[in-house]
């Protein structure tokens, strides 16, 4: 079975959550199964609350497409080939870094969302959780 479980989401959010704090950095922490649905979310004492729904939308976003969000952020600028795609999905498409999706066994089955801190802090947060899984 490689359905992300909730047992995974938390280990993904407690590696995640250790490299914010080292960085000193509070995020949202976001993990989504194989349908871009979050299993778990983690607002850190002091995240900004608007950085929730961002990290949520990294999640689904990064399984949506199986890619990192920075990634497809270097892709959607104007003039790439996936311009004008943070439109699509009513609205759920995030095309900033923090979005990493979650592989066994090379198949992407999931994905982990942060949002909080600048594109490198939230990347290296997820890199962490991602790490994790």
């Amino acid at each position: 079975m490689s359905a992300v479980k909730l047992e995974d989401a938390r280990r993904v959010i407690g590696a995640a959550e250790k490299k914010a704090k080292e960085i000193g950095q509070p995020m949202n922490i976001a993990v989504a199964d194989e349908g871009g649905n979050i299993v778990a979310h983690v607002r850190m004492d002091n995240a900004w609350i608007g950085s929730i729904d961002i990290s949520m939308k990294k999640a689904y976003t990064s399984r949506a497409f199986d890619i990192e969000t920075k990634d497809l952020a270097t892709h959607s600028q104007s003039g790439g080939q996936f311009f004008g795609i943070h439109a699509s999905n009513d609205g759920k498409i995030m095309i900033f870094a923090g979005g990493i999706p979650l592989k066994r066994d090379g198949k992407v089955v999931g994905a982990i969302g942060v949002s909080g801190g600048s594109g490198d802090q939230d990347h290296a947060v997820a890199m962490a959780g991602a790490a994790a899984y």
